[in-house]
This record gives structure tokens, sequence and C-alpha cells, in this order.
């Protein structure tokens, strides 16, 4: 039983070494020259702006002062390494980045002087610490015997069925559907374990959020978690709505601004004796200050007496803290945080019974595993036909690593809650992942079934091909990834007779996607360069799949870029990526793409014949005047 424990742990530490080859080759082995160009680097930069956080942390905004069109791999939440020539470093968290701008959250409340002396770089760093946290799981569960943690073992590994109580009201909550409500009641009938299985747009957010305010109304902490600052982020917000306290936890540079009243930082600093901790704060470095200055004049005499002060005054600082952290965490029926930030020292007080963890299909198993450590009774919910978890190495993934614990789940239990009826979009839009990944189980809601756009035009799904164009994708040879400007040029034709169709204080929300990070890039100058694109950029979401994950628009494009002799699809033949960006639109899906390219994959052949039958198959000659 515990060999599929032991054999995470081995493909944990196979993807930990990759993972860290892979940091080396870009970073550390590497001059600053040559790490620019692979954009990991940031050299020379200067300080625009400094200042403090909740918290007291330090942040600086940055500005890239040459390379500012060079592609980077640079994006918010990660850690790095600011530098100097002079080997002085201080490392970060992204709390924001664009093209040539940066800010950046330090863990400490100084801002280095040495930051405004020039010859300052940033790099990205090695996150380490995700890796530990996932070693230190597997091992206590690994370790785990005749306690809550082996029991919750043997159920996830198959060794035994859960059980729920029999006794459990019917959950009749208004405005929710037959099968969400089945889901909630499920979730308060399990002694260890529930699956909510939530496709897109079938309301898994609304489902969970009121099964956690009815656990809250018997339980005094529940820990929600995600494996994504968003996921976590929503989940927070949504309850806070309905009224059930909650607590975000974790580094603020990842949480967003919106949220900030809700972390543990934002409390502390609104809380009435905040100014008298900050005071005491002030007063210790001052004493500090002072007998620093006794002991470079006088010797080491009278110097003591203030240092002596410092240390008692930051003690009383830290236990006024402390005090108010629990006086926080005991007035919150919810905690919310990442996977890897359940292990907070703050949290090891407090005793979960439930611990609920969203999006469990992203995450890794050893992910999973730290907040199942914390609790006694484990809800998992997601959909495994999303978005998987990055793997990075191939051994790795060949040998199972990116398979969840969600949907080892799904395909060994039977109690599984699937939510099976949709809110977002057109039947049609529905249809196809319906077929593919959810074994036509999905209905469409009536508000949505027949959703259509108020235009000629308004055929809920089409396919824009352009076989016998020659429109091949191109590669940038910096960035190494795919873009194609002729596949491009057919989205904005249609996008121009969206234009005529629609008055600009009528337009809908629009979002364009595709596969390649370049492709997305690349549509979004082609639109700020237009003078006419450029004035709907207000309307407008460009970006990769990956980053769309949870979002919906009335209008979707995709623009799949693949089109080549060898029939070579590349990240096209990840479906789940492709079921994310599907199921985004709620009105009008526009796939662009190369039949001739990807027709010879059975799942795109099978997109282009319902298309075929189901909506509109156009050829991109239309477009080409």
């Amino acid at each position: 039983m515990l060999d599929s424990i032991k054999e995470q742990l081995r493909l944990l530490l196979i993807e930990k070494k990759v993972d860290f080859e892979q940091y080396k080759q870009q970073i550390q082995s590497l001059p600053i020259s040559k790490r620019r160009e692979k954009g990991v680097c940031w050299y020379p930069i200067q300080v625009i702006r400094s200042g403090f956080t909740y918290g007291d942390r330090a942040f600086v905004v940055i500005e890239r002062g040459t390379d500012t069109d060079q592609p980077h791999k640079f994006r918010s939440g990660m850690p790095v390494n600011v530098f100097s020539e002079e080997q002085n470093e201080i490392a970060g968290v992204i709390n924001f980045v664009t093209k040539k701008r940066m800010k950046i959250v330090f863990n400490g409340s100084q801002v280095p002087r040495w930051l405004d002396k020039g010859k300052v770089g940033i790099d990205l760093l090695f996150d380490e610490r995700t890796y530990l946290e996932m070693e230190k799981a597997l091992k206590k569960v690994l370790e785990a015997k005749g306690n809550r943690l082996a029991e919750l073992r043997d159920i996830i590994l198959g060794q035994r069925a859960p059980q729920f109580k029999k006794d459990v009201h019917a959950i009749e909550i208004p405005n929710l559907n037959r099968s969400q409500n089945k889901a909630i009641q499920q979730v308060l009938a399990a002694y260890e374990i529930a699956i909510i299985h939530g496709p897109p747009g079938t309301g898994k957010t609304t489902t969970l959020v009121q099964a956690v305010k009815l656990l809250s109304q018997f339980e005094n902490h529940i820990l929600v978690t995600a494996p994504s600052n968003a996921a976590v982020d929503l989940l927070a917000e949504r309850l806070q709505a309905v009224g059930v306290p909650v607590t975000r936890i974790g580094n603020i540079s990842r949480v967003d601004e919106s949220l900030i009243d809700l972390t543990l930082d934002g409390k502390l600093s609104q809380h009435p004796e905040a100014k008298t901790i900050k005071k005491v704060k002030i007063q210790a470095a001052e004493a500090q200050r002072q007998g620093q200055k006794l002991k470079q004049k006088r010797g080491k005499t009278e110097f003591w007496k203030y240092f002596k002060e410092a240390s008692e005054l930051k003690s009383w600082a830290h236990q006024l803290e402390e005090r108010l952290i629990d006086q926080i965490l005991a007035n919150s029926k919810v905690i919310a945080c990442t996977l890897v930030n359940t292990v907070h020292p703050v949290l090891d007080k407090l005793k979960f019974q439930t611990v609920v963890i969203d999006e469990a299909g992203q995450a890794l198993e050893p992910a999973t595993w730290i907040p199942i450590t914390r609790a006694s009774k484990v809800i998992l919910a997601g959909d495994p036909f999303q978005l998987p978890p990055t793997i990075k190495s191939r051994e790795a993934q060949k040998a199972g690593f990116d398979r969840t614990i969600l949907e080892k789940m799904i395909e060994r239990l039977t109690e599984v809650s699937l939510l099976n009826v949709q809110y977002r979009m057109n039947h049609k839009i529905m249809g196809f992942s319906n077929q593919q990944f959810y074994d036509k189980q999905l209905l469409a809601d009536e508000s949505v079934n027949d959703w259509l756009l108020d235009i000629a035009d308004n055929a809920p799904i089409t396919f824009i091909d352009t076989a016998g164009c020659s429109f091949d994708e191109k590669v940038n040879a910096k960035s190494k990834s795919r873009y194609n400007p002729d596949e491009f040029n057919i989205l904005r034709e249609h996008f121009y007779q969206l234009m005529q169709a629609f008055s600009v204080e009528d337009f809908p929300s629009i979002g364009i996607i595709s596969p390649y990070r370049e492709q997305a890039l690349y549509i979004q100058e082609q639109f700020e360069e237009d003078a006419q694109l450029s004035l709907y950029l207000e309307y407008l979401s460009i970006d990769t799949i990956d980053a769309f994950q949870g979002q919906e628009r009335d209008i979707i494009y995709i623009s799949l870029v693949r089109s080549n002799e060898k029939m070579e699809i590349g990240f096209l033949s990840d479906y789940r990526r492709m079921n994310v960006a599907m199921t985004r639109a709620k009105k009008k899906l526009i796939v662009i793409g190369d039949s001739a390219t990807i027709a010879n994959d059975k799942f795109y052949n099978a997109f282009i014949d319902y298309v075929s039958e189901e909506g509109l198959y156009q050829s991109a000659w239309d477009y080409m005047y």
C-alpha cells in the first residue's frame, strides 16, 4: 500500500532535480548577458519608488533600463533575488510585473541603501521551499500509524471505502440545483472524505461556499486551500460575502490588493492596538541606535543598558502581536491559504476538523498531502479534465506524476458528486466538451441554453479553417515560443465585423486566447498599434489558456497557431487545456486553425466534425480580400 507513496517521493525528487538543473542552466551558471537573453534577469534596473506594505514589509518598484522589448519569464508571485555587482543581495517576491516595470515585496522592513548606488539587477530564484514541504508531507504520510492521517491515507489509496452518515437531512438551499444540494449533503454526511466534481460553469465555487458556510455552524475552524493564490482569493472573497469570518494567510505580495483587509497582516494593521505595537517597535529601534552610538564612542561599558532595553521592548512588541494574532484567528471560522502555506506556524495552535481543497485537479499529489496532514476530514473539489499540474520532468510525467489525487479518486469511488448543470454557455458551445470529457452528463440551464449574440452572425460556435492559405507558424528565436501572424490577420478581420455589428457602448466582453504565449503577446501588440482596435482594448482580455482558467467572456477567440507540413501540434495535444479554452465562451466561440495540421489528431478531427454538424465551418479565404 505504501509503495505508491514511496513512488511519489521518488518522482518528487526527480522533478526537483530537473527543476533545479533548469534553474542552474538558466540563471546560476550563466553570466548576466546570457541570463538577460533568456529572460530570467533584468540588468540594469532603477528603483523608481519604495515604501512599506501591511506588516511593515518593505517594497520597491523598479524599471529595467535596457531590453524593454526583450521577452521575460518573470510572473507575479515568483521569488526573486535583487543583487548588485558588489555582491550585495536581498530576496523578495514579485507583486506585479509588466514589460519593463516590477514591484517587489521584501520579507524584512528595510530597503537596502545599496539599491540606489547603481549596477543592480534581478534574477529569478529557485523556489526550494515548496519541494521541501511536499517531501516532509510524504514522509509524514509514510510514517503515519494508528492515527487519523493513517485512516485518511488508507481511503485515499483505495484500501477501504469512505463512510457516510445516513441520518443527514436533505439539503435544499434556494437557488441551488439538485446536484449542488446533493453535493453539499454529501459533504455534511462524509466522515472522512467527499469529492465534488465541478465541470466548467457548473457553480463549483458557489457550492463550496455554501458547504463551508454550513460546516462553519458546528466547526470552530475550517481550512480552505487551493494550489493557486487566485483560487484562494476567490474563495476567501466569496465566503466573506456570505458572512463567514475569513482570515487569509500568506505573503501579502501574492494576495489580490482588494483582499488585503482579509489578510492576517491587514487585520493586525487595523487593530486598535496596532499603534501601540508600532510605537514599542520604534522605541526598540531607537534604543538599539543609541546603544550602537555609545558602543562606537565609549567602548563596551554603557551601551549594554540600551541593548537590554531594546531587547525587552522587542519582546514586549512580540508578545502583544502574538496575543492579537491569537484573537484574530480565534474569531475566524475559515483560514484560507495556498497548499504550501498550510504549514504556516501561526496555524500550529489551531485544530481543523475539515480541510477543503479547491482546484485539486491542478495540484500535485505530494502538494495535496500537505493540508491533508492537518485535518480529520477532506473535501476535494475540481475537475480532472481541466488544467493539470505543471511537470518539468518527462521521466516523472511518463511515470504518472501528473495524475492527481482528485483524478485517481474520481476513477476509484462511486460516491462522487458530479455537478451536472452548467450556467455559463450556450448548449452548442458546451456540447463538444460534454461529448469528449463528461459522457454527455452535462445539461445547460434554461437561462443559457439558447444564449446568442443579438447580431446576424450569431452562430454560437465557429471554426475558421486556414488550410491551403500557407499560414505557416513561426518561432520567436529568443523565447522559443510559437506565433502565427497570418492567423491573427484572420482574427482581426472577424473582429472588424464585430465592431460594425455593435456600438462601443454595447460591446460584449471578449477574450482572445492561445496555447502559445508568443501569440498572445503578438496579438496584444497588434491591438495596441492599430488605431481602431486599440479603442476596444478595455473590452478585451488577451492571454494564454492557463491565465484564463476560471474566467468567462461573452465571446472567445482561440488562435491555435500550429500550421506545418509535419502535422505537429505540440501543446495542442494537451486536450485538458483545450477543454479549458473551449469552455470560456458564453455566447460565441471562434476557433481559428489549420485543419491540414490538426485534423490528423482524433480530438481535433472530432471537433471539426462537431462544428460541421452543430456550428459554422468557414474558410479563412472568406476573410481575405
